[in-house]
């Protein structure tokens, strides 16, 4: 009997901050709209998960009814500081992708900037014992989808070792940089021993190594996060989950 495929509503965030006007990627959400988002997300019967929390539900219930994905993407410094405490605050967890190779950097391959801290060692753990989902973001946020074979094999295999020894755990999930992936890349995240991988809008690649996500940011209010977890049903193909 063929298994029915889910459809997954996995959020993508990145950094909790104040913002400015000088965000050219809108990458970063107020602490205070998250609150709002997250309180909306409650108010309509739904909690935010880590993605592995999230596969786990699916893959044992058939659904997700009353759950989101929440993801947190580059592993920025203010994922501690400033969303870990929401997300407790509104019995949620997440998962935030990290780059083993540049704890404790900055976001330097963003050219236009702002630059943002990243978390070190010790923030890794502390989000970990926080009750977060550890996923790895590659080694140094490179594109994979034509990477040589050898960085191919550092930015998955590489880093997921590499987190294995600051947390003690290996992890689960792979997130993919700038959300590039292709059926190579996709691969080696497999071939690397994790069980899933998130994307964006992976096309074709979509599956459990290449799971869809919306992206969030500071003016999606209530009227548009409800408009955009309708869209996601419609144009993101569902997920076969084992």
């Amino acid at each position: 009997m063929n298994q029915p495929k889910i459809p997954l509503w996995v959020a993508m965030y990145h950094s909790i901050d104040d913002t400015t006007d000088d965000d050219p990627y809108h990458v970063t959400v107020s602490p205070a709209r998250l609150d709002k988002q997250l309180r909306w997300l409650r108010d309509h019967g739904l909690r935010g998960v880590g993605v592995r929390q999230l596969l786990l539900y699916a893959a044992r219930h058939g659904d997700t009814r009353g759950l989101v994905g929440l993801t947190f993407d580059d592993g920025y410094a203010d994922f501690l500081d400033n969303a870990v405490p929401i997300l407790r605050r509104h019995e949620c967890t997440a998962t935030v992708y990290v780059l083993p190779g540049r704890l404790g950097g900055a976001n330097d391959w963003d050219a236009l900037g702002p630059r943002k801290p990243l978390l070190t060692e010790d923030g890794v753990r502390r989000c970990a014992a926080a009750g977060m989902e550890i996923g790895s973001h590659g080694l140094t946020h490179v594109s994979l989808s034509a990477a040589p074979e050898e960085e191919l094999r550092e930015e998955t295999a590489a880093s997921r070792e590499a987190l294995r020894a600051v947390t003690g755990t290996a992890p689960d999930g792979f997130c993919y940089p700038y959300g590039h992936v292709n059926q190579r890349a996709a691969r080696a995240v497999r071939e690397a021993g994790y069980a899933y991988a998130a994307a964006i809008d992976p096309g074709a690649a979509n599956g459990v190594y290449a799971l869809p996500r919306v992206h969030i940011g500071e003016r999606d209010t209530g009227w548009r996060l409800h408009a955009k977890r309708r869209l996601h049903g419609v144009r993101r193909a569902p997920v076969l989950v084992s």
